[in-house]
């Protein structure tokens, strides 16, 4: 239980709710539950999250925004764009790997609130998709790149590297050989987008 002198934010409520799903699962999960885990009234917890389905897609948010926050730092980092468009899908692929890897309960339990937060979902694959179109326009605008359009050009990468992030495919980023195909995808990528026009 948490200390009463601790004040009730968002945050603890939401690193309460992963404990608890990570504990009971998405199905059995209930906000008297979190509300227990932090010592205080289920209706404290409505206070910060109206509904039972507000506080799920919250810590879904959350949860998606861990792997975009690391991302973005690629995004403006030293390098040339080839290199940050490399060390940007390199970094997604593991964060997705390190996220099913490490905690497949919790993994297991987030596939069924992505699945149930639509929005959420999109919001992050809008916000991934845009860090992608920033690093390929920065390559068009150097000359690296020969792209007419960034956006449609990171669409495309992101739909064509969706085996090494999209969680339908978890359980293929441990096998043998998964490392090497993830490597030939992204050299045919860049190999696409430094071809001059025609």
């Amino acid at each position: 239980m948490a200390p009463p002198t601790e004040t009730l934010t968002a945050e603890r409520i939401l690193e309460a709710t992963e404990e608890v799903l990570r504990r009971h699962g998405p199905a059995k999960a209930t906000v008297v539950d979190v509300a227990r885990a932090l010592g205080v009234s289920h209706g404290s917890v409505y206070r910060h999250f109206r509904t039972k389905a507000a506080l799920r897609e919250a810590v879904t948010k959350r949860w998606l925004d861990r792997t975009s926050e690391k991302l973005a730092g690629i995004v403006g980092a030293a390098g040339t764009p080839e290199q940050r468009l490399r060390a940007w899908l390199a970094a997604l692929f593991a964060a997705k790997r390190h996220k099913a890897g490490d905690d497949p309960e919790l993994f297991a339990t987030y596939m069924v609130l992505t699945d149930e937060n639509g929005t959420a979902v999109g919001e992050h694959v809008a916000d991934l998709t845009g860090q992608l179109t920033r690093i390929i326009a920065q390559g068009a605008g150097s000359g690296a790149f020969s792209v007419p359009d960034p956006a449609a050009a990171a669409r495309a990468v992101f739909q064509a590297t969706g085996r090494f992030h999209d969680p339908c495919y978890a359980r293929e980023w441990t096998a043998p050989g998964v490392d090497e195909e993830f490597t030939a995808v992204v050299d045919l990528l860049v190999r696409g987008l430094s071809s001059p026009s025609p």
